[in-house]
């Protein structure tokens, strides 16, 4: 089936339940109902972030949008006063599933934390990911956004990574990828979009290509679509008695199994969701692997 004619079935509604399609909202009235539709809030410590960082299942939090009245979203949470124990993260994963084809979600970054100084370094993410099973593992795959809004990496710049993962080693580091940096403040909403297909990976952000990436960085096993927000090890700002609280908010998320959509089609096929009162829909087939959220 031609993408167009899939995103304007969606659109009219003409297909009352499309094949391998993944479409939420986040309308669920709490976290129960949140996780009874496949997700899964991190709470086991580790990689990525701060040493002896929490990551826990109440940094996350369905709310009403003030924009929007009847529209709700998903709200990540992360904090710190400067120490590990005085940090925590948040992150929440959908099953592992995804592999090739359309992966669209619309996020709102944040360049300023909403209470407590400014100048940790966040990270912001959108992102589908496999396990690293061990050090360079052939089969690790990973699709990554993510927005640094007071830098991180080695770098003080403001910019959005998208990258493309073969492998890695995490200790000491030494990463096999691909990346595309776009510079400059990108707080507020924005339509992250990546195509998967052919060999390609293909990244927009509001409907503008910025990177293509392939060969060995394509990836090769299901993954799991995630988000999550996180304060990055290196740069940390000194213990201060007030914590640092940053927000990273999700409108909605979508995929396209083993189609590849244009963002206008994206965008027509959420719109049809809507216009429909469809909050979810799930008919991307299981693949039976652990879907785990502490990777």
């Amino acid at each position: 089936m031609k993408a167009a004619l899939l995103a304007l079935l969606v659109s009219t509604g003409a297909l009352a339940a499309p094949p391998e399609l993944f479409f939420d909202d986040f309308s669920q009235p709490d976290l129960v109902a949140l996780q009874a539709s496949g997700w899964t809030p991190r709470s086991k410590a580790g990689h990525p972030g701060v040493e002896g960082a929490a990551w826990r299942a109440t940094a996350l939090s369905l709310v009403d949008d003030p924009a929007l009245p009847g529209n709700r979203l998903l709200r990540l949470t992360a904090r710190s006063d400067g120490t590990g124990a005085g940090t925590e993260q948040a992150q929440l994963c959908q099953q592992r599933k995804f592999l090739e084809g359309t992966y669209a979600a619309r996020v709102r970054f944040s360049d300023t934390p909403i209470s407590g100084v400014d100048g940790d370094p966040i990270i912001q993410s959108f992102y589908a990911v496999a396990p690293l099973k061990h050090d360079f593992d052939p089969e690790f795959s990973e699709l990554d956004w993510e927005y640094l809004p007071n830098g991180g990496w080695g770098s003080e710049k403001t910019r959005l990574y998208g990258v493309s993962w073969q492998t890695v080693r995490l200790d000491p580091w030494v990463a096999h990828n691909q990346s595309h940096e776009e510079f400059g403040a990108l707080g507020g909403w924005h339509v992250l979009l990546m195509q998967v297909s052919d060999g390609k990976v293909r990244m927009y952000l509001d409907g503008r290509q910025l990177a293509q990436h392939g060969g060995r960085n394509y990836p090769v096993v299901p993954m799991a679509i995630s988000f999550n927000l996180w304060f990055a090890p290196a740069g940390l700002l000194p213990q201060t008695e007030q914590p640092r609280v940053y927000q990273e908010d999700v409108d909605w998320v979508f995929h396209a199994r083993n189609q590849v959509l244009s963002p206008a089609e994206v965008g027509a096929a959420v719109q049809g969701y809507r216009r429909r009162g469809v909050a979810r829909e799930d008919t991307v087939p299981a693949s039976g692997l652990d879907s785990r959220c502490d990777f």
